[in-house]
């Protein structure tokens, strides 16, 4: 089958940073396993500092890939609620090969059926970042779905793919009032049309913008990207007994001190953990993905697909990575058939 990978860690500039590869087709699925044949994949920063940074394992190329929809090749035993054929949708588990393949095998608790609504693009841009967001949300800040009224959430970095997904299901299931924050023209529009409230920038002090808006702190922080340079601010824009939530990789140990005095609590957000550990409510991503299903086909939630890059193939591969890596991108980009 074909495939895309590599074997070394190396920047986009070196030609073997990302390869055109035939590999084995997959065995057989296992119990819990579904045969998926892929149709389209989105690329996220996780791709990227994979790439960058995880070496493959000893003798074979390592696939990325997560974000991916397809259609159901062969069932495993133990599979329930899929059949041949169906078209499918989910963001794969960290430690499997990924959906850089034209067959993958995938655990059908993190799957579920795609939106009938949405082509194999759309669908594809919006598994990984649905569940983080939908994680982040609800089970890690805590908000419970219609509630929130009388509480404002701020979102750092909100015209990503993650912050794309957060607003509207934050618009669309809570009563927060949102603050996004975004720098440039494009972005503000993007972020608006997502479903903030307000947009602020954050390339200037966060507590001066707050204030130009009327507002004197915040209940939630949603801090999507560059924590480290944010994480001062961030503090002091909480309001006590306030609850920050991340995403993003540290180059340094995080300090948790500055949170005491307000007695603020502190969250990650990693969406590959259910799936990692196997832990025993990892079907909850599966459910979770079947009710953004419904959600988008009612019109409530729409894909944040904004760059249809081409085939899926190692040279335009490259040209997504470099998307995401130039810190530009605005919503979601996605590659289509083979």
């Amino acid at each position: 089958m074909k495939a895309i990978g590599y074997h070394h860690n190396l920047p986009l500039t070196d030609p073997s940073a990302l390869l055109d590869l035939q590999l084995p087709e997959p065995a057989a699925p296992g119990p819990n396993d579904l045969l998926v044949a892929v149709e389209a994949v989105s690329v996220n920063p996780v791709d990227t500092k994979v790439r960058a940074g995880m070496a493959p394992p000893p003798g074979s190329p390592r696939v990325l890939g997560w974000d991916a929809a397809g259609t159901v090749r062969a069932v495993g035993s133990a599979a329930q609620g899929f059949a041949v054929g169906d078209r499918v949708w989910y963001a794969g588990a960290i430690d499997r090969p990924g959906s850089n393949a034209e067959l993958q095998l995938v655990d059908h608790r993190i799957v579920s059926r795609r939106p009938a609504t949405l082509d194999a693009g759309q669908a594809a841009a919006m598994p990984l970042t649905a569940i983080t967001a939908w994680e982040l949300l609800f089970d890690r800040l805590g908000v419970p779905e219609g509630g929130g009224a009388g509480q404002r959430l701020l979102v750092t970095g909100a015209a990503g793919g993650v912050g794309s997904m957060l607003l509207q299901l934050a618009r669309s299931r809570t009563q927060l009032h949102l603050i996004a924050t975004a720098s440039r023209p494009e972005t503000i529009d993007w972020a608006l049309s997502m479903g903030a409230h307000h947009v602020i920038d954050h390339t200037r002090p966060l507590a001066n913008e707050l204030q130009r808006i009327g507002v004197d702190g915040v209940h939630l922080v949603a801090s999507l990207t560059h924590t480290e340079q944010h994480y001062p601010a961030l503090v002091e824009a909480l309001l006590p007994q306030g609850r920050l939530a991340l995403i993003d990789d540290m180059d340094g140990p995080l300090d948790a001190r500055p949170l005491k005095r307000k007695s603020l609590s502190l969250h990650w957000e990693m969406m590959f953990t259910r799936s990692l550990f196997g832990t025993e409510d990892i079907a909850a991503q599966g459910r979770l993905l079947a009710e953004v299903a419904r959600a988008v086909d009612a019109g409530a939630l729409r894909s944040p697909l904004t760059k249809r890059f081409g085939r899926i193939d190692a040279a335009t591969l490259k040209t997504a990575h470099a998307w995401i890596e130039s810190g530009r991108a605005i919503g979601k980009g996605v590659l289509e058939g083979w």
